[in-house]
């Protein structure tokens, strides 16, 4: 039965040239011999990935197994010998078109001229199992949980890889999925390819004061009966100096007050911040005097009468 190279890939049948090859080198990298020396079927999946690639990045290769299921027709249903219908023996014509596929992918080749120009390769789907050609490193991720007073002032972590310590800024502004990039600080490449790079994935913390909306911050503020009664100056708790907050008589609890430009700064535009909204939450004492009972029973009566 002939190979589906389209789930090879792992794409699907309508994938445009870009995904297809964006495919190749993500599984390239992944199941490179070098890379997997402990896992004897890498060898086997990075042969058929790039047999897969081969057929699916040629047009017109691709347009004959598209209808055929082969791109040699006229052997289909004879036994293959090779992958899906492919011969592990290849013509100097055929070992040039495999290169150039690796030259487009990987950006140089190596190797020597064959018959009429073509290039030899030293890795076609059999040989060494080897190549040649430079192969870049892969990249890594990383996790990095912060606080959101630390992704709102900006911080550094240092992270450790191997016997290498990378001191990494994480930017004021810092959300939940914000991804920051170290360059050449990835995977080692193959045969003289670039080193991947490292990227740290932000995890911020939720905080026990502030809740966090975008770039807004909401603060709860407790106020007392008599300063939302009768209005007053209230604090507005920031993740610097609390901030002076004038409410009107009558602020009912719940209520919210925005204090522009007051929230989180915006990644990588920290001159501009998202706003600050304080809620009211009115408290009331818990316990009364006789005295004070009989005064609040009094303006109670008298606002009823109102």
């Amino acid at each position: 039965m002939a190979k589906d190279y389209y789930s090879v890939l792992g794409v699907k049948k309508d994938a445009g040239d870009k995904e297809i090859k964006s495919a190749f080198r993500k599984l390239a990298k992944k199941y490179h011999p070098d890379t997997n020396k402990n896992d004897p079927n890498a060898e086997t999946r990075f042969k058929e990935i790039n047999e897969a690639y081969e057929v699916l990045s040629d047009k017109e290769k691709r347009a004959t197994y598209d209808r055929f299921g082969t791109v040699n027709p006229q052997q289909a249903g004879a036994p293959a010998g090779g992958y899906g219908g492919f011969s592990t023996q290849f013509t100097t014509e055929d070992v040039g078109d495999f290169g150039s596929i690796f030259e487009t992918i990987f950006g140089r080749s190596s190797g020597r001229r064959g018959n009429g120009g073509a290039r030899v390769q030293d890795y076609p789907f059999g040989g060494s199992g080897r190549v040649s050609y430079p192969v870049d490193g892969s990249d890594v991720t990383i996790s990095v949980p912060i606080s959101l007073k630390e992704a709102h002032d900006g911080t550094t972590r240092l992270i450790t890889r191997g016997e290498r310590s990378i001191r990494a800024q994480i930017p004021p502004g810092a959300a939940t999925g914000t991804k920051v990039r170290i360059a050449g600080e990835g995977e080692e490449g193959i045969n003289g390819g670039s080193r991947g790079d490292m990227y740290l994935v932000i995890e911020v913390e939720p905080d026990s004061q502030f809740e966090r909306d975008g770039d807004d911050l909401t603060v709860d503020v407790k106020t007392d009966l008599f300063a939302a009664l009768l209005g007053g100056e209230i604090e507005v708790p920031t993740f610097g100096r609390p901030l002076k907050l004038k409410i009107p008589a009558g602020t009912q609890s719940g209520r919210k007050f925005r204090l522009s430009g007051r929230g989180m700064p915006v990644l990588r535009n920290p001159e501009k911040r998202g706003d600050l909204y304080a809620r009211i939450l009115v408290t009331v004492p818990e316990k009364l005097t006789d005295h004070q009972r009989q005064l609040a029973e009094q303006l109670r009566d008298s606002l009823q009468r109102s």
